[in-house]
């Protein structure tokens, strides 16, 4: 059951038997509690630099998503994707053939979820990370005591197989039949953005279908509620994803921040649009030619924002390395040694999520 108890600033705050505290239960903050203070090197007005008008993330057509290999519009997609990635390793997609209807439904039932009194949300909660949904609030950035500024849930979310559904809330109820139409169309949007990529890099257009791709979609959903001073703490800090490809709907409310050289640049909302960036195992497979880039969470004291982040995942035992049509021995030697994604897994999660240790471990050096 919920228990219930005051902290020294005069708030109530809610708790499940674990101790968890959610923020989308809590009453509405006046000011940043002392545990959710970042350091003054890691707040993002000592790092943010997002007023660069010369700067913008690249916005692809796709066409409606189904163009055939023949239509010159499909090569000048895929031409403008390796471009956008090899200079920014982010870009938006708009006209992709995921329905407004579909997005809307799903991010009104998420929102619903997050809504819903806590001691509904009881049974999600938790930080075991073996579990198939889980819903958890915050975790700290340095294993210490301070936390972002965040609920979330996390979740295999394709296929819809009666052993990921199981697992899914039963309320609100229209959460399982909205999520499974919204989790078919993005999967089939980042399967095609997927074979653009192949394309775009001269690949044969079927490289990433498979083992590749083939391991069940994750979701993650992060809820930020209004924080009354953003300056001084994060939604999230600094990360790379350790996956394949990543598919955000991030809505019309501002708050990604993706790394160019040495400024962090807004992820400008555009109506409709999906955020798409890549993950290490796509930096590894194309031998740094399309790397993953950093990006972070920051707050706002306006209004709440829900981001829905689509992972496409290779197979636990997918074995990973650079393609051989990336690889040239004499001008351009492979980068990286060859693993299991599992073996990877585990390094990431050794490595606290940073991107250079992570990568050291399996890189080639080279005399």
């Amino acid at each position: 059951a919920l228990s219930w108890c005051i902290h020294s600033t005069g708030y109530w705050r809610s708790f499940d038997r674990s101790g968890m505290e959610l923020l989308s239960n809590a009453p509405v903050h006046h000011s940043v509690p002392e545990r959710y203070v970042f350091p003054p090197d890691k707040r993002p007005t000592l790092l943010s630099d997002d007023h660069s008008p010369d700067v913008a993330f690249p916005v692809i057509d796709l066409h409606g998503g189904a163009l055939p290999v023949s239509d010159h519009r499909r090569r000048h997609a895929a031409e403008e994707i390796i471009r956008a990635g090899k200079e920014f390793g982010f870009f938006q997609v708009v006209n992709h053939g995921v329905g407004e209807c579909v997005v809307r439904g799903f991010r009104e039932a998420a929102a619903g979820f997050f809504a819903m009194p806590a001691e509904e949300k009881l049974p999600y909660c938790s930080y075991d990370m073996s579990k198939r949904f889980r819903l958890a609030t915050s975790t700290s950035y340095d294993r210490g005591e301070t936390r972002y500024w965040r609920d979330y849930i996390k979740f295999r979310c394709y296929p819809a197989s009666d052993e990921n559904a199981r697992h899914w809330p039963s309320k609100p109820s229209n959460f399982t039949p909205r999520l499974v139409e919204y989790s078919a169309a993005v999967h089939e949007l980042a399967q095609t953005i997927l074979c653009l990529i192949a394309e775009g890099l001269g690949l044969d257009g079927g490289f990433f279908t498979g083992d590749l791709s083939g391991g069940d979609t994750h979701m993650s959903i992060n809820y930020y509620p209004p924080c009354p001073d953003p300056t001084l703490t994060m939604g999230l800090l600094a990360h790379c994803d350790r996956h394949l490809l990543t598919v955000l709907s991030q809505a019309d409310v501002a708050g990604l921040q993706a790394r160019h050289g040495e400024r962090w640049l807004l992820v400008h909302p555009i109506p409709g649009a999906f955020v798409v960036n890549f993950g290490h195992q796509m930096e590894i497979v194309t031998n740094g030619v399309l790397a993953s880039v950093e990006h972070r969470a920051v707050t706002n004291s306006a209004v709440a924002r829900m981001s829905v982040a689509t992972h496409v995942h290779p197979t636990d035992g997918c074995r990973i390395r650079p393609a051989s049509e990336m690889v040239d021995e004499a001008m351009n030697p492979a980068k990286y040694r060859e693993f299991a994604f599992s073996e990877f897994m585990e390094a990431y999660d050794a490595a606290d999520a940073s991107r250079e240790e992570v990568l050291e471990s399996f890189r080639i050096n080279h005399e």
